[in-house]
């Protein structure tokens, strides 16, 4: 009976943490294209950016934990909007990490899924993607972000429980590849919005507010505000960070 139990736990090891043949190199090309025409178009894009949402808040989430602060919750908003609630010293490094981490974590995500890929590992890139959501599943305080969590997480556990090793590895490199694409255009949204914050603030309120636009009191802002560092260059660093991350886990995927 022990034997068994041992033979059985083994056996779901090298199911979990063994490595899987590479997919063919037309599957590995067309999830990419599936990706793009998610990120692509803007009214797939207002639907499919909730993922992206999760990791960017996640992030933040993660790194405040991290950095020795409390995490009192996590909300999803049905905008694509979040917010993360974590309490401690209001300045300092650990501050500045987790309001760094938003913008950062889906393509990092991606770079680092994309480096699991690469190596054979579709199958624990799942596993570790479902470990995570259902651990940020906890810190979730409202009823559209758990709802978000219990559905994508869902969606992991079903595909890396049930399905074969060729759909495995169909959904798992339409995820990285959506998160090495889709974590390139937040920052870009974020530069268009105080683009036009400051365009307006300059026609009414003499170049000044923050009032005229939404993005006054984005990650970049309070960046700006921890470290006396411009907004624009944690801008640069956002825009610096996604693209790396998308050439260098490209690469990766299409074994460059």
């Amino acid at each position: 009976m022990e034997s068994t139990a041992n033979a059985s736990l083994a056996d779901l090891w090298d199911r979990v943490f063994g490595t899987q043949a590479a997919p063919d190199e037309w599957l590995v090309i067309v999830t990419g294209v599936v990706a793009l025409a998610v990120v692509l178009p803007h009214g797939v894009w207002r639907v499919a950016r909730n993922a992206i949402t999760i990791a960017h808040e996640g992030g933040h989430g993660l790194i405040a934990l991290l950095t020795g602060r409390r995490l009192d919750g996590i909300r999803l908003h049905s905008d694509t909007s979040g917010l993360t609630v974590s309490r401690g010293k209001p300045t300092g490094i650990g501050m500045i990490l987790t309001a760094a981490a938003g913008y950062t974590a889906p393509p990092l995500l991606g770079l680092g899924g994309a480096a699991l890929l690469a190596a054979g590992h579709i199958t624990a890139f799942l596993w570790i993607a479902t470990a995570l959501l259902l651990v940020m599943l906890v810190m979730i305080r409202n009823a559209y972000g758990a709802l978000t969590m219990v559905i994508t997480g869902g969606a992991f556990l079903l595909v890396s429980w049930l399905t074969s090793a060729q759909v495995q590895a169909a959904f798992a490199y339409v995820v990285v590849w959506f998160l090495l694409l889709g974590g390139v255009r937040p920052a870009f949204e974020l530069q268009s919005k105080r683009r036009q914050m400051f365009s307006r603030g300059a026609s009414f309120e003499g170049g000044g507010g923050r009032r005229a636009g939404g993005a006054g009191d984005s990650d970049a802002d309070q960046l700006s505000r921890l470290t006396h560092v411009p907004a624009g260059m944690w801008l640069f660093l956002f825009h610096a960070v996604s693209l790396c991350s998308l050439i260098g886990g490209g690469r990766w995927l299409l074994g460059l």
